[in-house]
């Protein structure tokens, strides 16, 4: 079997061949460096301060301030009901009507009774003066005569109540009868919601929650139909008892002032700050909170350039935000976004 012949390196081949080498090696320790000082992409905030005590989270129902229930004052037939729920109504305009066949007969018994009776009276009064009747008698007369005029009266006030027209501008709220139906005296037939009087979100909390709300409170509202815009409302009736059914106790809030469309119904979330003693704590986003366990946490606070992980005690949770005993301090920068890819003590590069 024969061998391969060696190969035999002059002094300068091997020269360049170490040279070669060195500066592939050279090369890949660059690309290396390069590679593990490159920053981690962050966004930061800074640490705020907020009251020590968590917010009240309760679902509520908007409504019009004022909801006038509207009736018949007598009974009778409904001859017509001119608007359908959520019309918009002006003051004065007619709403619905009874039937006036009985009413009216009713009005033209009364109407003829007083004349009748009237009549009597004066009667009475010409033979009292030729001493024929007793003053007995014609004191009589006269009573019959004004209790005749007062039922002629009321004919007339329950004429004018046969009609349901607008107290003012508003709102149908709910119709609960329709035409030819026969309306009970006092039977909500019409519930109207006053345009003038704004409106107001209402909601119901238990008894160890109640003891802390005041009138005047600030509230926010977050409807469904417009999830991402704040309401603000404030707290003007807290009840003194709490409701025999579910033993809540219903607050009311007037909303403020808006450009949306709000109406009877609407769904959303309220919430409202509690009194509290005056400590504050340190608040952070939910995204900065890492390795949570109990009331124990950590967060990346940066410092030129560099994040520091940091334990931090967790008071409580918010929708939003976690509120912290200590581990940090207000207007401290700690990571919001990102936190999750960044080592203790890497380098970072903060993202407008």
């Amino acid at each position: 079997m024969s061998h391969p012949a060696p190969i035999f390196f002059t002094r300068p081949a091997l020269a360049a061949f170490a040279l070669l080498t060195v500066l592939m090696v050279a090369g890949c320790g660059r690309k290396a460096e390069v590679a593990t000082v490159a920053p981690t992409p962050v966004r930061t905030i800074a640490v705020v301060e907020g009251p020590a005590t968590p917010p009240l989270e309760f679902t509520g129902v908007v409504a019009a301030r004022d909801e006038l229930r509207l009736s018949f004052k007598v009974a009778g037939v409904v001859q017509r009901v001119t608007v359908r729920e959520g019309d918009t109504v002006r003051k004065g305009q007619v709403l619905a009507e009874l039937d006036p066949t009985e009413i009216g007969a009713q009005l033209e018994q009364a109407r003829q009774m007083a004349e009748k009776a009237e009549r009597d009276r004066q009667r009475g009064e010409a033979l009292y003066a030729d001493q024929v009747i007793p003053l007995e008698q014609l004191q009589n007369l006269r009573t019959q005569s004004e209790v005749a005029a007062s039922q002629l009266r009321a004919a007339r006030f329950n004429r004018e109540y046969a009609a349901i027209t607008a107290p003012s501008d508003g709102v149908v709220l709910r119709r609960t009868v329709e035409e030819r139906e026969l309306a009970a005296p006092g039977q909500v037939v019409l519930m109207l919601g006053r345009a003038d009087s704004g409106y107001v979100v209402r909601f119901a909390v238990a008894d160890r929650d109640v003891v802390r709300l005041k009138r005047g409170a600030a509230v926010e509202l977050r409807l469904d139909a417009w999830p991402e815009q704040v309401f603000q409302a404030e707290v003007r009736q807290i009840a003194g008892a709490a409701d025999i059914a579910s033993g809540l106790f219903e607050i009311e809030a007037a909303l403020a002032p808006t450009q949306q469309p709000l109406a009877t119904g609407l769904v959303g979330r309220v919430r409202l700050q509690p009194e509290s003693s005056g400590e504050k704590l340190a608040y952070v986003p939910i995204g900065a909170v890492l390795e949570g366990h109990e009331d124990h946490a950590r967060v990346f606070v940066t410092e030129g350039g560099v994040a520091h992980s940091r334990d931090v005690q967790v008071a409580f949770i918010t929708a939003d935000s976690v509120a912290l005993r200590a581990g940090v301090k207000p207007g401290e920068q700690v990571i919001a976004v990102g936190a999750p890819y960044v080592e203790d003590g890497g380098h970072i590069a903060i993202v407008p």
